[in-house]
Parts: structure tokens; sequence; C-alpha cells
């Protein structure tokens, strides 16, 4: 599988008995329907996003991409709970695409992604 990102191959990792893959590349992870919601909850997990935000931040602006799985287009969802944070996932399969360094955000809600919030911009 490739990375709907950069296209660079896709790696196996696992964290206790999930697999996810993580980009070669970007090093941007994609979870199976589910898992990362799974995966959230479970202390450590956040290990397997070792990419630099940077480079998920540079990332998140490529405006289309599709489904390492099915090929469909990837739709872009935001986190209710932290409305900075938004990442794409497939309607047909219920994959989610997380640019580098978001899991990690998307795993540990703090006080400054309040503050973030308050003063992200308005997305279109």
């Amino acid at each position: 599988m490739n990375c709907p990102k950069c296209k660079a191959v896709m790696e196996i990792v696992v964290f206790e008995d999930v697999e996810v893959d993580r980009c070669t590349g970007c090093k941007g992870l994609w979870f199976d329907s589910r898992e990362n919601e799974r995966l959230k909850s479970m202390r450590g997990s956040e290990i397997i996003d070792s990419g630099d935000p940077k480079t998920g931040r540079k990332n998140n602006t490529i405006p289309y991409v599709r489904c390492p799985r099915d090929g469909n287009p990837l739709v872009r969802m935001v986190d209710p709970a932290q409305t900075h944070l938004w990442y794409e996932t497939c309607s047909t399969c219920g994959g989610a695409y997380f640019d580098a360094g978001e899991f990690r955000d998307y795993k540990n809600l703090t006080v400054l992604d309040f503050i973030k919030d308050l003063f992200a911009k308005p997305r279109a």
C-alpha cells in the first residue's frame, strides 16, 4: 500500500495487537476502521506517530487525496474535541489518515488545545 499524501510505501507497525500502516516517507498513519479510536485509549500508543509535525502540517494542505485501500476520495474531518485538528477518512471502508504529528495531538487533549481552538482560523 502507498501513502495517500506522498506516495511512499507504507509499512506495518504494531502496538499491542493493533496493526497500523505508517508511511516510510512522510510518516503519516493509516488506520483501518476505528483503529484510531481504539488506540486513542491505549496508554503509550502515541509512540507509533514518529513523524515530524512540521511535515504533517505541510502535507495537511494537500487538498484531494484518495483512500490507499479502495481508491475512493478521502473526506476531511474535524475532531469535535479539538477543532484545530483535521484528518481524512474514507466513507467506504471507514479508514482514517493522520498526517505526521496528528495522532499524538488527537490522543492528548490539553488546555493548549482549548486555546488553539479559540484562536483557530475558520475553515472553508
